[in-house]
């Protein structure tokens, strides 16, 4: 297995920042999972294979305008990780900001799976 470092977890963030879908793909396997926080069933929405989670992304910049995951912090124990941030957005309903993490798991130099979870605001 390929070491996953925390500046690989930096770049992949910086792509996710700069809402460039290829390059976030690129760091990704083929049959890549995305599980998304947001959905109708309990592990929220899943994409799965890269044209599937192409789609998942692809949704998230054109709802959430000016999307940013903030102050990253990373843990890597083997082909598993955490990556903690604060995302700011412009939403349909106004500002957006929020804690979360992204659990990863890692294959061959690459993310796998990328379960995101949000905190539930309610004020």
């Amino acid at each position: 297995m390929t070491q996953i470092t925390p500046a690989f977890l930096d770049a992949f963030g910086d792509a996710w920042n700069r809402h460039d879908t290829d390059a976030i793909l690129a760091s990704m396997t083929e049959d890549c999972v995305f599980q998304n926080s947001g959905g109708r069933g309990p592990r929220g929405r899943c994409y799965q294979g890269r044209e599937e989670v192409r789609k998942g992304i692809d949704k998230i910049f054109s709802i959430l305008k000016n999307v940013r995951w903030n102050n990253p912090t990373h843990f890597i124990a083997g082909d598993r990780g955490v990556t903690e941030w604060v995302m700011t957005a412009d939403g349909p309903d106004g500002r957006i900001e929020v804690q979360g993490c992204d659990v990863f798991t890692f294959r061959d130099g690459k993310v796998a799976v990328k379960n995101s979870y949000l905190k539930q605001r309610t004020d």
